[in-house]
């Protein structure tokens, strides 16, 4: 088959998570999710664990080449699984994968997740793949109905991908006999939902060249509004050309588009043959909704409505190829199917190869070896961090009981005052203060003042001091005694002259009675005598 694809970022998303192969004998769309890196890492580990496919396609049986497609898909996911565990921040990544292998005379569809596949053949639009998504779900069900189901808030939800979680990971798998002339759309949900299959049936009919196809379709989902990557894939199955094997001339390159091109050394040293990154697209690059994506990725108006110049294509060759031409390697730690060099200098990561199957489990012992050792590592590290502290705490304690043993108070103890030697307070149970000396002086005696400060101790700086404060309370004490005896005699005193200058008062107020009563005998007799 003749192939080629175009994928393009959109309007909206910041990065390109699609990825896309486009060769004679397999092509393939991966649509990853996950994140700014995951989704790109997951759809790159799914296009790289499928390619060699174009390399080591089983002519003449098919039933061997189903089983390679459906091994390739599972190695894709034990890959991802790999890679998410060995970098967390990649946790939860996943990619869709729809790829169709050309293997004696027949396609084999191997499909997981809401990316779609179509087959144009004699005017008619077959779709090959059924969506993975809770939308077609309820369309299944006749819940709700295709027009419904394209604007359902939920068309994101996706049942089934290709990822690091819990979720049957076997793709759909279907055969269809190739006919010469059928032409196969391979998209993601950045096409297909926002173009329905009419328009899609019309223009694969009308372009008949494969490229121009591709770039009118994606031009057209951007304008329509998609807010998503958007990726196409077209192929055209053809008849092969006599002695097409002493023509390598006429063989296509084949395409790699979105993220897996970032690195196409690895998938050329994967199939042992040149890559090319897919073409930009360039048709509807001057559009608003272009424009309006440029402006806002450049956060400057400095653009205007000059189109953005696409990127070139850019060619890898395999290390052989490189090795030559003295090309530094390029970079091939993805956490992919590991590349195995065989025998005779061919490069292969087919996981049904015996080589590379022993490398995958060397690799697994490996990991497993050092995660033992990252282990080991931590419960060595604990196990300090544990003693650590374990003295750090049995230090601070005793500098803390050897501080407070240096401290004194006062504080009543059987009703005397007591010198302590601590801090008035204990831990866990453990009083940290004892009395040392307990002094003559009865705490019923003092003051309430001095009672109430001794109740809640009265702090001091050593033993002299304690003795000294102690000495001091005494002082008061007789200061207090000799005090409250002085007031108790002045009042004695003051009642007793009290009491005689009341006598003195009594006598005074007799004689004055008895002089009255003269007096009034006097008047009375002095009146008797008058009247």
């Amino acid at each position: 088959m003749y192939s080629t694809t175009v994928s393009d970022v959109g309007t909206v998303r910041a990065n390109n998570q699609d990825s896309s192969f486009a060769g004679e004998y397999l092509v393939a769309v991966c649509d990853g999710m996950g994140g700014h890196a995951g989704g790109d890492t997951a759809s790159t580990i799914a296009v790289r664990s499928l390619a060699h496919i174009e390399q080591a396609h089983a002519e003449g049986d098919v039933a061997r080449a189903t089983h390679v497609m459906v091994a390739s898909v599972l190695a894709a996911h034990d890959a991802i699984v790999g890679k998410a565990r060995r970098e967390r921040k990649l946790a939860g990544m996943g990619t869709t994968v729809t790829a169709i292998s050309l293997a004696a005379g027949y396609w084999i569809i191997t499909h997981i997740g809401d990316s779609r596949a179509y087959l144009l053949r004699n005017g008619k639009l077959l779709r090959l793949t059924n969506d993975h998504s809770y939308v077609q779900h309820l369309i299944d069900t006749k819940r709700i109905t295709e027009a419904e189901g394209r604007n359902h808030p939920q068309r994101n939800v996706v049942m089934r991908v290709l990822g690091d979680f819990d979720i049957d990971a076997h793709p759909d798998v279907g055969l269809r006999r190739a006919h010469a002339g059928d032409r196969l759309l391979l998209c993601s949900d950045g096409l297909y939902g926002v173009l329905g299959d009419a328009t899609l049936k019309e223009t694969l009919e009308h372009f008949t060249d494969p490229q121009e196809c591709a770039q009118h379709l994606v031009a057209m989902a951007l304008r329509a509004g998609s807010t998503d990557n958007v990726t196409a894939v077209i192929a055209d199955a053809v008849v092969a050309l006599p002695h097409a094997a002493a023509q390598p001339d006429r063989a296509q390159t084949p395409l790699i588009g979105g993220a897996a091109s970032q690195n196409l050394a690895a998938i050329a040293d994967i199939i042992d043959m040149p890559v090319a990154s897919a073409p930009a697209l360039t048709e509807g690059k001057s559009s608003p909704a272009q424009r309006a994506a440029a402006l806002n990725k450049a956060d400057s108006a400095d653009h205007g409505d000059e189109p953005e110049a696409p990127e070139p294509q850019r060619i890898a060759q395999p290390s052989q190829v490189r090795e030559h031409n003295d090309e530094r390697a390029a970079d091939q730690d993805t956490g992919e199917i590991p590349v195995v060099r065989k025998s005779d200098g061919r490069l292969t990561a087919d996981p049904n190869d015996p080589d590379v199957v022993e490398a995958i489990h060397h690799e697994q012992l490996q990991q497993k070896k050092d995660a033992r050792s990252r282990r080991s590592r931590h419960r060595i590290i604990g196990a300090i961090i544990a003693a650590v502290l374990v003295i750090g705490a049995v230090v601070g304690g005793w500098c803390a009981y050897a501080w407070s043993q240096s401290q004194y108070y006062l504080a009543p103890n059987d009703g005397k005052v007591t010198i302590y030697q601590g801090v008035p307070t204990n831990l866990f149970g453990l009083e940290l203060s004892h009395p040392v000396r307990t002094t003559n002086l009865k705490v019923n005696e003092l003051p309430g003042e001095w009672q109430d400060r001794l109740a809640s101790g009265i702090t001091v700086n050593s033993y002299e001091d304690a003795v000294d404060h102690s000495q001091f309370i005494a002082e008061q004490l007789e200061q207090w005694k000799a005090k409250q005896s002085k007031d108790s005699n002045k009042k004695s005193s003051t009642s007793s002259d009290s009491s005689k200058h009341e006598s003195s008062k009594s006598d005074n107020k007799s004689s004055d009675s008895k002089s009255a009563g003269a007096t009034e005998v006097t008047l009375e007799t002095i009146t008797g005598g008058r009247f």
